[in-house]
């Protein structure tokens, strides 16, 4: 169809929309995303806390009560239930808003054209009908008509699944014309590789053809390894608390106990002992190190990547902005002879000035050295850098008022030596003399040699006079004339070596991918005075097979001349090594790797596409940055571990326990109400297990999910509970001959004391005197334990079915508590020597 038409269609014009149109419209299509736009409404929040199967029952059970007129028991356990579920959902809310607020930092936007005026906005603002202008590194934001084109070629890889990039023009196609060749269209999730274009979106979110295959086919992020141990854990859990819930009710309706406090019973142990606020806490304590990575300037984009971003034992990176400043500086241009030429230099500048395909530091520090006079010149064309021909070619046009004779166009071409040279006939020598490009050949060889052991980059520049032509096509960039050279350096950064030994300190391992030759990386090399490093290049990658691969990458430290196809070879082979391998790019060509990386990461200057792909975006494209990020996100991944390990030991435990008491107490070892107040209060300082500190000695390595350890500690740490809960009920049962409200009490206390008290043990390795908690916790477990003693001693006692004990007893549990910190004590001890 037309572009015409489709104007039509649409109702809009090649000057886009107005502001208010595009308002209007959300209104109608909707936001421009495959997924929901997540609102965090506190009302929905609320009720999604009391969703569980387990609590509704419960619901119906606390309905019941009041129908059989037991109104003061259902109106406790109703109000315990309500108190859980606001602590959680306060803790939630917040966390939610932390990361949504921070998650705005590193938003996806595109250029439109609004009120005929280009402005950015966020791709999730785009609606059908909207003028995108697009340039090398941009994310397709929507289905789309492409209007104006320039050399566009884009990577649709994710829908067509070809490798190499497609080449997009203006036209007019049949209508049975397959997605794959349609060269006037764009897709959304695709992205441009290289080119500039203006092009009229279509359709936007689930309408597109990237939305619509998500639909059918529920495309979801892949689960990273904690998801999936997190999940798998938590049904294991639940099958067994399933289990022995179903027997306990069984063992007491056989003992003939009330049916209904039977009921409520097994119901509230359910509760107490399913692991329901095992993704509460873990989402809270993930949002609590998006927020401290923050801080650090580390933006988290995706929560689950926390996991991995600690465990990373591998980092790849390119030595640009990392181990250098970042900002290349323009060393001095050079013709032929090596002599210094500022003719080289007028024609690098007018390249760079004319160029407008994505911003790069090259043309950059080219415009910035020194500037030219170019009122007298006009660009006709333009034939956009790209990662195949890696040259950049302008066509100029020169006015020049003193000659009435139209001047024939001139283009300039500068890029990668190499591949510029493959498109030279000639070479100027001197005063503009020219010579066959062979025989020179061996000098300019040379030269790129000797600039590139000082670790100068260097490009070539070639010109060539064409006529009357306006438009670069592959026979107009041939028979050209090269002119000479231009050198760049990018300083190291200071303290450098001190950042990589940082690094090496964490467990991390600096491996350096960059598409500089091999002198120019091995000058890098010897300027950071490291030794023995292992160079490889990407001509020898090609050459060897992927097993061969595998065994190489883990001694190699430098990986230069590296095209894109192979950085995705490498970080692959590092993976199939047994590495966590983090990769850091922010180009174009960085994006393959950057998905095929166990934790990718970008910085927020980063082309969109490298930027959409990243879990993790840096605010400051440096190591130190990075490796305070690692701090950071190895504490988060230290303090949810440690939650999984109370929680897991506590609920085993208390299984036994329960089941136990059940079988041989003549009464229920605790009503429904002291269940859910019991596992109310062991929640609160578990809540504040985020803000807790960390060990150094959990720091300093990397640290990975480990399921089978996980099951070992809760097994011997439960069962150790279970004993001690055992002890409290012989001391109970036959010391003190206590009755069955007495019993409850002094259970109680025993149980919410000793629980609070064995978090502070077993959340370091260390002896709880040697490793300090932190504040929150402290806080929390001191209040716990405070209210815990005054509850039956208070008018409230009677209401929750206890009473007050005498002292004396007070001591004899105190002593059962202490004797089980000590036992916790040493058996983690031995725990932790068996395991090393």
């Amino acid at each position: 169809m037309p572009a015409e038409d489709v104007f039509k269609n649409l109702q809009t014009s090649k000057d886009g929309l107005s502001s208010n149109e595009a308002k209007k419209r959300i209104a109608t299509y909707g936001y421009n995303s495959i997924k929901p736009k997540k609102s965090n409404n506190a009302l929905e929040l609320f009720i999604s806390q009391f969703k569980s199967p387990i609590i509704l029952i419960l619901f119906f059970a606390v309905g019941l009560s009041f129908f059989l007129h037991d109104t003061v028991d259902a109106i406790i356990i109703l109000t315990i239930i309500l108190v859980s579920g606001l602590l959680s959902f306060w803790q939630e809310y917040d966390a939610n808003n932390a990361v949504q607020k921070l998650l705005e930092i590193v938003q996806i936007k595109s250029t439109v054209l609004r009120d005929g005026k280009p402005v950015e906005i966020t791709v999730e603002e785009i609606v059908p009908g909207d003028i995108v202008l697009l340039k090398a590194g941009a994310v397709i934001p929507g289905d789309g008509l492409i209007l104006e084109s320039n050399s566009l070629s884009v990577d649709e890889a994710m829908l067509t699944g070809e490798t190499f990039p497609a080449d997009k023009e203006v036209g007019v196609l049949p209508l049975e014309t397959p997605l794959s060749r349609r060269k006037n269209c764009l897709w959304m999730g695709t992205h441009v590789v290289s080119g500039t274009a203006k092009a009229m979106v279509i359709s936007t979110g689930k309408t597109t053809e990237f939305g619509k295959i998500s639909e059918r086919l529920k495309i979801r992020p892949l689960e990273t390894e904690f998801e999936r141990g997190v999940k798998q854990f938590g049904y294991f859990l639940m099958e067994i608390t399933l289990i022995l819930t179903i027997a306990i009710f069984a063992i007491n309706v056989f003992l003939k106990r009330p049916v209904l406090d039977s009921f409520l019973f097994s119901l509230a142990i359910a509760v107490g002992l399913t692991p329901q606020l095992l993704p509460a806490i873990i989402s809270i304590n993930l949002a609590h190190g998006a927020k401290m990575m923050a801080r650090v300037k580390v933006i988290v984009k995706r929560l689950a990547s926390i996991e991995n971003f600690g465990s990373m034992d591998v980092l790849c990176s390119d030595k640009t902005g990392t181990l250098t400043e970042g900002t290349v500086k323009l060393q001095s241009t050079f013709d032929v002879n090596g002599n210094q030429s500022d003719k080289v230099l007028f024609y690098a500048f007018l390249n760079a000035y004319f160029e407008s395909g994505f911003i790069n530091p090259i043309d950059e520090a080219i415009r910035t050295f020194k500037e030219f006079d170019t009122r007298d010149y006009t660009k006709l064309d333009e034939r956009p850098y790209d990662f195949v021909r890696k040259r950049l070619s302008i066509i100029l046009s020169k006015s020049d008022k003193s000659i009435k004779e139209t001047q024939p166009h001139i283009m300039v071409t500068k890029g990668a030596l190499d591949n510029v040279i493959e498109v030279c006939k000639n070479a100027e020598i001197e005063d503009g003399k020219v010579v066959d490009i062979k025989t020179v050949q061996d000098s300019i060889q040379k030269q790129y040699r000797d600039y590139s052991d000082k670790g100068y980059r260097t490009l070539g520049v070639a010109y060539k006079n064409i006529g009357t032509e306006t438009t670069v096509e592959d026979e107009i960039e041939s028979d050209m004339t090269f002119l000479g050279f231009i050198t760049f350096f990018d300083p190291l950064k200071k303290n450098i070596t001190k950042t990589i030994e940082d690094l090496k300190a964490l467990g991390i391992s600096l491996k350096i991918i960059t598409g500089d030759n091999k002198l120019i990386a091995s000058n890098i090399v010897q300027q950071l005075g490291i030794r023995g490093m292992k160079i490889l290049t990407g001509s020898e990658i090609h050459d060897i097979s992927d097993g061969a691969l595998i065994e190489k990458v883990k001694e190699v430290a430098v990986f230069a001349e590296v095209e894109p196809n192979e950085k995705e070879r490498i970080i692959i082979a590092l993976k199939k090594a047994g590495c966590v391998v983090g990769y850091m790019g922010d180009g174009i060509n960085d994006a393959s790797a950057l998905h095929a990386a166990d934790v990718s990461i970008s910085v927020d200057s980063a082309v969109d596409v490298a930027k959409r792909a990243a879990d993790i975006v840096l605010l400051e494209k440096d190591l130190n940055v990075l490796i305070e990020g690692v701090k950071a996100g190895r504490i988060t991944f230290a303090n949810t571990l440690k939650y999984v390990f109370m929680a897991t030991s506590a609920n085993f435990g208390n299984m036994f326990s329960m089941a136990g008491a059940s079988l041989f107490l003549p009464f229920l070892p605790l009503l429904p109400k002291q269940i859910l107040l019991t596992n109310l209060l062991t929640d609160f300082p578990e809540m504040t297990i985020a803000t807790d500190s960390v060990d150094k000695d959990m720091i300093m390595m990397p640290r990975r999910w480990d399921i089978g350890f996980i099951r070992r500690f809760m097994i011997v740490f439960g069962l150790i509970s279970s004993i001690f809960d055992y002890l409290t009920f012989a001391v109970l049962m036959f010391i003190v001959h206590a009755s069955d409200v007495q019993f409850r009490t002094g259970w109680f206390i025993e149980s919410v004391v000793s629980a609070s008290l064995i978090v502070l043990v077993i959340r370091s390795k260390k002896p709880f005197f040697k490793s300090i908690p932190g504040k929150y916790l402290v806080i929390a477990t001191s209040c716990v334990g405070i209210a815990t003693l005054i509850i039956p001693y208070s008018p409230m006692a009677g209401i929750l079915g206890f009473q007050a004990i005498p002292f004396w007893v007070l001591f004899l549990i105190a002593a059962v508590i202490m004797l089980y910190v000590l036992t916790a004590e040493i058996v983690k001890k031995l725990f932790y020597k068996n395991k090393n």
